[in-house]
């Protein structure tokens, strides 16, 4: 039977499994890192009542969040024994640092369905978010807290599943990982062609090629970029192509070009110049500055880098037109690592100093990140057999998602190093926590998937 095939029966009749699960504990005097890991390891229990007297039991603790916003994500609870909500979960040391850290202001912190403290001190505060919908808030017991902080911190507790994982043979493991990732396969495959049927093949594969580029936090603005300004129309504005680019994404804003240094200053007033005689048309469609999350970015990585790096896509289109319908993974990969860009190949944005040291354009990370989602899902459409090769694709970083499903699937007995060194291992492991973990809403009790993996065997 076909792999994907006989992952997708797994999913017959599994419902019901969501997320991580996490917990803590505290003291007086902890500081608030201290309180989040109690908080994380259940330390002060799962069921409590908020400032409004509703029972607030705990469903999922949730998975840390390291970048920016809620302390938590993907977390869920239940409200006077209601149906679970699902959000993020913030962790402060004072009832009032939600006002004073900025949380009713920030977006980031709209998903936010419980705030806990672990004090309050003076009048009662209340946290509500920019749509003004007030947060439920529980205040954390310091003596429910016998022992210090759990160090290390992991990414998220492992799950009932981890224990049939770990007793698989090696073969076995890695035939279901291979299984979830060619299912997963199949369904970005599905998508792109759909995309073909809807825009045309080569707008599918420009828009797919410019959501990898916006990496996991401007994947939005990204898709609207390329939304807005669609391949066939910057093809026929190649003299005016990084103008427009930019001035679409809204990063064309500075007007005193004297601070620079000189090559800085030449490369800012030749966008100004050509952007100024064309910005009219395009005033509805710019996107506004807030739309781009510049924080937990890597320099290397700021949007503005990954704007030049589209730009040079569409310059060079007729070469990756023919890379992508000859399916030669090896010259697409090598084709984009060598990309480059006189000005960019030493800026971190637009306004930065210059760099010592030459960066690529698009790093090995962002082509992997290409292949996987993009170019080895459309081959896969007309050549089938290039799956022997995606099986060898490694995997030079290990994301924040991955983490989190390896800490939640697997035990330290499954050497974990070793699999993630596996691009496909990767997508496998997304792919069952995305189908299994993510749609559980009892903390593991009624997961089907442990069962499941019987059936495999």
């Amino acid at each position: 039977m076909n792999p994907a095939r006989r992952y997708g029966q797994l999913l017959e009749g599994a419902p019901g499994i969501l997320r991580e699960d996490v917990a803590r504990k505290s003291r007086e005097g902890l500081n608030e890192l201290e309180i989040q890991a109690h908080w994380f390891a259940g330390d002060f229990g799962m069921e409590f009542v908020s400032a409004r007297g509703e029972k607030i039991s705990i469903i999922q603790f949730g998975a840390w969040n390291r970048e920016a916003g809620p302390d938590f994500a993907e977390a869920a609870i239940s409200i006077n024994g209601g149906d679970p909500v699902r959000g993020s979960i913030e962790i402060d040391t004072d009832a009032k640092d939600w006002e004073r850290h900025g949380h009713s202001t920030n977006p980031d912190y709209d998903s936010v369905i419980l705030h806990a403290c672990m004090r309050q001190e003076g009048k009662e505060f209340f946290a509500r978010t920019m749509q003004h919908r007030e947060v439920p808030r529980i205040m954390l017991d310091p003596g429910m807290l016998k022992e210090a902080a759990p160090n290390p911190l992991p990414v998220a507790r492992a799950g009932r599943c981890s224990a049939p994982l770990r007793d698989l043979p090696t073969e076995t493991l890695r035939e279901i990982l291979q299984a979830a990732a060619q299912f997963r396969m199949g369904q970005k495959s599905a998508r792109l062609a759909r995309m073909g049927k809807l825009h045309g093949a080569e707008e599918a594969l420009y828009q797919a090629l410019a959501v990898t580029l916006g990496y996991k936090n401007n994947k939005l603005p990204f898709t609207l970029l390329a939304q807005r300004l669609p391949l066939k129309f910057l093809q026929q504005k190649k003299g005016d192509l990084d103008a427009i680019l930019f001035g679409v994404a809204g990063f064309i804003g500075v007007t005193d070009f004297t601070k620079f240094d000189l090559e800085t200053r030449s490369y800012l007033r030749n966008l100004w110049d050509r952007w100024w005689k064309l910005r009219v048309p395009f005033t509805r469609v710019s996107l506004a500055p807030d739309a781009w999350r510049l924080s937990s970015t890597r320099p290397a990585n700021h949007p503005q880098r990954r704007i030049a790096a589209l730009a040079r896509i569409v310059e060079n289109w007729r070469k990756i037109r023919a890379l992508s319908a000859a399916g030669d993974i090896a010259a697409i990969r090598d084709f984009f690592e060598n990309l480059h860009d006189e000005y960019w190949d030493y800026h971190f944005t637009l306004t930065s100093k210059k760099s010592v040291k030459q960066m690529a354009l698009i790093g090995p990370t962002r082509v992997n990140d290409m292949l996987a989602n993009v170019f080895y899902p459309l081959a896969m459409l007309s050549h089938p057999a290039c799956w022997k090769d995606y099986v060898k694709l490694p995997a030079p970083l290990v994301s924040s998602r991955v983490k989190i499903a390896a800490a939640r699937l697997l035990s330290d007995e499954n050497d974990k190093k070793t699999i993630l060194k596996s691009a496909v291992n990767q997508q496998g492991l997304l792919q069952i926590y995305e189908d299994f973990c993510m749609q559980d809403n009892s903390d593991c009790a009624r997961c089907r998937f442990p069962q499941q993996i019987a059936q495999w065997q």
